[in-house]
């Protein structure tokens, strides 16, 4: 599973108050069953306009590099009433991005079809992530990307790595890049390094490796840490890879969790409303996510008086192995137990 491009909102919602300095303006109609709303929002805390929803968290595949410990036999799949639930309350709060990914998402194309579909009738930009598993030719891959060439996407971001596809197979997201590119779909690559080879010999000077990067959370902390080097833990005293204060982007999974990052939840939508999920979202209250702003993984191990080894490969590595030690104190935070591969 890979990314693609990536507070209080001014809404009432039912048990909390408006702040007084919130501003609204309200559009509704509706086309579809689906409630069309658009909110006009000023968050204290974040800026969100970016939805990615975890269509499913299966996938043919089974990579060591995996943050979300996707594989063929996981649980959890989005109906076509959950896209149409998330759709409807991301026009009450002003996103305007929704991806869909995984898991692999073409394993359930229709429905995957139907929400590019409805989000793009709704005014969303739209992107897909994939392992293109299924452009088993250049004929092949026309019949499975022409369908979407016709309702329109702002990206598509084919998954093209040792760890999808090895120098010995058949790649078969070449198929599928070189049918996008023809076919005019905007279309790149995600290639993730072997992280053996671009840590090779490197010295640790504070600056972390970014390009093509391993997160060492999920499957890759327990899969590719082996023979790594690694730096004591309290060096690790700021998130790299999220900002909590600015979120820009949110994850939705098939069970409803809401995540900020992968394993760490602000909530469950299928409990409590996006809108207010949003508004009620503050980093500095957030029992993870505060400690995390204050020193980094660090401070959360600290924080919580976590047994922890000496040294960890990076802020991802460590925060994980915090955060597995930390799920029976807070498991409706971090959840669900599919991040964690359980």
């Amino acid at each position: 599973m890979a990314e693609g491009p990536s507070g209080n909102c001014m809404i009432s919602c039912e048990g909390s108050e408006l702040n007084a300095n919130f501003m609204r303006s309200l559009r509704l109609h509706e086309k579809d069953g689906l409630f069309l709303g658009s909110v006009k929002v000023m968050r204290a805390h974040t800026e969100i306009t970016g939805l990615h929803l975890l269509l499913t968290y299966q996938c043919n595949f089974e990579c060591d590099h995996c943050f979300v410990y996707s594989c063929p036999d996981a649980k959890g799949v989005m109906k076509i009433s959950d896209i149409r639930q998330i759709l409807n309350e991301a026009k009450r709060v002003g996103i305007e991005w929704i991806y869909f990914e995984g898991g692999e998402p073409f394993l359930y194309y229709q429905t995957m079809l139907w929400g590019l579909r409805t989000a793009k009738g709704y005014g969303f930009k739209t992107g897909i992530v994939t392992n293109a598993y299924w452009a088993t030719s250049i004929e092949d891959a026309k019949e499975w990307l022409a369908p979407i060439s016709e309702i329109g996407v702002s990206d598509l971001s084919i998954s093209d790595d040792v760890y999808h596809y090895d120098e010995r197979e058949e790649n078969l997201a070449k198929y599928a890049y070189e049918t996008a590119k023809d076919l005019g779909l905007p279309v790149g690559k995600i290639t993730i390094e072997d992280p053996k080879k671009y840590l090779k010999e490197i010295e640790w000077k504070g600056k972390p490796v970014v390009k093509g990067k391993v997160l060492f959370k999920g499957r890759a902390a327990e899969k590719l840490v082996e023979g790594l080097p690694r730096k004591p833990w309290k060096e690790f005293d700021k998130c790299l890879d999220e900002d909590f204060s600015s979120q820009s982007r949110v994850h939705i999974d098939p069970f409803g969790y809401v995540h900020i990052c992968q394993g760490i939840t602000i909530g469950n939508m299928k409990q409590t409303p996006l809108p207010e999920l949003f508004a009620n979202f503050d980093p500095e209250k957030h029992p993870i996510c505060a400690p995390i702003l204050r020193g980094g993984p660090a401070e959360l191990v600290r924080r919580y008086h976590v047994e922890h080894e000496e040294g960890y490969v990076d802020e991802c590595h460590l925060c994980y192995f915090a955060r597995l030690k930390l799920r029976k104190r807070f498991p409706n935070i971090l959840a669900p137990d599919q991040m964690y591969g359980l």
